[in-house]
């Protein structure tokens, strides 16, 4: 990871904890998650807003080994509060304190490997506040999938679950069209009555026109996993009504597209430099970011067109 990435991360998520975002997600490495961390709290330092949850991002086909290696450091050293350097190799993705959630990546067709993962977390997910499994459309093996991997979590998952369902992986992409499939998947995911415990989320192909499409087919909901504290704040029914399901949106590329031209020109104008120290353009940031991020938090904001 170069130094102007980890500036480029530190600033992005900077700029989108200004506009209040519930969730930011990250590669599993150490370097990353710490700049995600310094964004945060340069951000809290201009404007005492709350702080949103750290998550890291993993494959269930690609961390096995290393997380399997960093449950066993842990479980040889209990309570030393770090781990034992002989059996440290440097792979930076221990689950730090300031880590607050995990993503799992997976084609939800290969449960084995899914649990594979999961059990070589091991505690290392006992004091997470959110546990997201994210995976494509299976067309019929869907609700069957999801089941399955719920069986292998439900012993000792302690916090919320989410199922993030990934309509068009790593599109970024701007047109109305773009997020048909997501919208889609969201409806036929919400109309489902045997799909186990949990939110549900859309991601991949995910733009300013999302929720648009979604209150549309009348499946969004303003209540989000961090306003309630546990599912017993939330009405039953809200967990099963076809039309109260879907309780957020992750927006990856394309959140990074409209933020990142103003992010790249600072860089290019002041080299390694905190998007803070230039009003300006941490303004235009700020007003592009609120533009997406108020589709989903009902913020009224217009951008002006010059």
């Amino acid at each position: 990871m170069q130094l102007r990435d980890l500036v480029d991360i530190r600033n992005l998520f900077s700029v989108y904890t200004l506009a209040g975002v519930d969730c930011i997600d990250c590669a599993a490495e150490a370097s990353v998650v710490n700049a995600v961390n310094e964004g945060i709290e340069a951000a809290r330092a201009l404007v005492p807003i709350r702080r949103p949850w750290v998550m890291i991002s993993v494959n269930d086909d690609g961390d096995i080994p290393i997380f399997v290696k960093l449950n066993l450091i842990r479980m040889i050293a209990p309570g030393a509060g770090g781990v034992l350097a002989e059996r440290c190799y440097g792979c930076g993705r221990c689950l730090p304190d300031d880590v607050d959630a995990i993503e799992i990546h997976t084609s939800g067709r290969e449960p084995a490997v899914f649990k594979e993962l999961w059990t070589g977390l091991g505690h290392s997910t006992a004091n997470l506040k959110l546990v997201a499994v994210s995976f494509p459309d299976l067309r019929d093996s869907t609700i069957s999938a999801m089941k399955a991997m719920y069986s292998i979590m439900e012993a000792n998952i302690q916090c919320f679950n989410l199922w993030q369902l990934d309509g068009r992986p790593m599109s970024g992409d701007i047109g109305r069209g773009a997020t048909r499939d997501a919208i889609a998947f969201a409806r036929k995911l919400a109309s489902a009555g045997d799909k186990p415990k949990g939110f549900l989320q859309l991601a991949g192909g995910t733009n300013a026109h999302t929720i648009e499409g979604l209150k549309k087919e009348k499946l969004f909901q303003t209540i989000t996993i961090h306003e309630a504290s546990n599912y017993e704040t939330i009405p039953s029914s809200s967990l099963r009504s076809p039309t109260a399901l879907i309780a957020g949106v992750a927006f990856g590329g394309y959140a990074r597209k409209i933020v990142g031209r103003i992010l790249n020109s600072v860089q290019s104008h002041h080299g390694l430099a905190h998007v803070e120290d230039f009003p300006e353009q941490l303004l235009q940031a700020i007003i592009e970011s609120l533009a997406l991020v108020g589709t989903v938090k009902c913020y009224n904001i217009q951008k002006q067109v010059t």
